[in-house]
């Protein structure tokens, strides 16, 4: 997790990609929009594939530290 950092004082505490203000959020949005890997590192052109990789390394740890209920 070397990669992905949170601090108050940078984006609201939310998770950035460590040295940038890029959101894990930002980036996962890409993907879930069908943007690939490559698109994302030709917008964001400091970024590099192990970056985009952590986010869902972050993603994963979150999800398995919580529990969703769906109620329905």
């Amino acid at each position: 997790m070397d990669r992905i950092e949170v601090a108050v004082d940078v984006c609201n505490g939310k998770p950035v990609i460590k040295g940038t203000r890029i959101t894990v959020g930002t980036i996962l949005g890409y993907l879930s929009s069908g943007d690939s890997i490559e698109d994302i590192l030709k917008a964001y052109p400091s970024l590099t594939q192990d970056d985009v990789l952590a986010c869902f390394d972050y993603a994963r740890r979150v999800s398995d530290a919580h529990t969703t209920v769906w109620a329905g």
